[in-house]
């Protein structure tokens, strides 16, 4: 009996489109794959479609609040539909930065010094010494990240700003320089290493992530055999000590000193990465010789539910 796949897509967190896009590319893929596919646009109306549809699987290709950050798997959990990527806890935890640094840490995984800070005190004074780096604690997609360069004679003015979306409290980390690494994990084991290589932006913001042309991809990163394993090493830690399920991928740091040693920091695990044909995981699955198609169907016939 064929499979029937509901794939989660849009939602309404300001990653909507992001998601709107993963969720059409795996789609196409469990078509191609031989499942039968429902495509559901999330609304608020969610628990009425999913048990309505009962479908056999969840491909959740959601991003950001409400579908990354531990509720609509809390739902599928109470509905009993087996889903795809990391269960409540580990995706509650991941999406907290904060709180996914200090596990993270206590796991051996080095993370940057940072404060929690009310944006309306952020903006009257430095909290930490320049340079240093301003986020939301729990967006994706480099939503709301200002960076404050060394020097910088105040804090960036945008979060007083009535036009800020994200939340009162800001995380302020130490800046490090160098280059952006990432690396996925599938069940238990490190996919290959990425440099990224932003062209014509500051860092790896939304435009460098989701813009024709806006990065380069290096594949494998051209880095030190140690540091290469060391990255990957890191990232399946980090997954695992978060409890993640599934696909994730760790971003991290590498202060190069150019003799293959440096400073390499893990900034972040997303729990939901993207999932076009052109996004970073599958990338990184290509590169092991698995085609998306291929990766698709391991994640459908890798969901559960009870992932918690």
């Amino acid at each position: 009996m064929t499979k029937h796949v509901a794939v989660l897509m849009g939602g309404w967190s300001s990653e909507r489109p992001v998601s709107l896009n993963s969720g059409k590319a795996c789609a196409d893929a469990l078509e191609k794959a031989g499942y039968r596919v429902t495509r559901v646009d999330v609304d608020r109306d969610i628990p009425m479609v999913l048990a309505e549809l009962r479908p056999d699987v969840a491909f959740n290709a959601l991003h950001g609040p409400y579908g990354e950050d531990g509720t609509i798997q809390g739902l599928l959990e109470l509905l009993e539909i087996p889903y795809t990527h990391s269960g409540v806890m580990a995706s509650a935890l991941a999406m907290d930065k904060p709180r996914a640094k200090v596990v993270m840490a206590a796991a051996g995984v080095p993370v940057t010094e940072h404060k929690i800070v009310n944006r309306f005190e952020a903006v009257k004074a430095h909290a930490i010494s320049p340079p240093y780096v301003v986020k939301p604690p729990r967006e994706g997609s480099s939503f709301g990240v200002l960076i404050v360069p060394e020097g910088a004679p105040h804090p960036p003015q945008e979060m007083a700003s009535s036009a800020w979306t994200h939340g009162d409290d800001v995380m302020v980390e130490k800046y490090i320089a160098g280059r952006e690494l990432t690396c996925g994990v599938m069940g238990d084991r490190a996919l290959g290493v990425i440099e990224v290589v932003p062209n014509e932006h500051a860092f790896y913001d939304y435009e460098a992530k989701y813009a024709p042309g806006g990065s380069r991809h290096i594949l494998p990163a051209p880095l030190s055999p140690i540091i290469y394993q060391t990255v990957q090493n890191m990232s399946v830690t980090a997954h695992r000590a978060l409890g993640c399920r599934g696909v994730s991928r760790a971003d991290f740091r590498f202060n190069d000193k150019g003799n293959g040693e440096g400073e390499l920091i893990c900034l972040e695990v997303n729990t939901q990465p993207g999932m076009t044909q052109t996004s970073l995981v599958p990338e990184m699955a290509a590169h092991e010789g698995l085609d998306f198609v291929e990766l698709v169907r391991w994640m459908v016939e890798d969901a559960s539910w009870r992932r918690s």
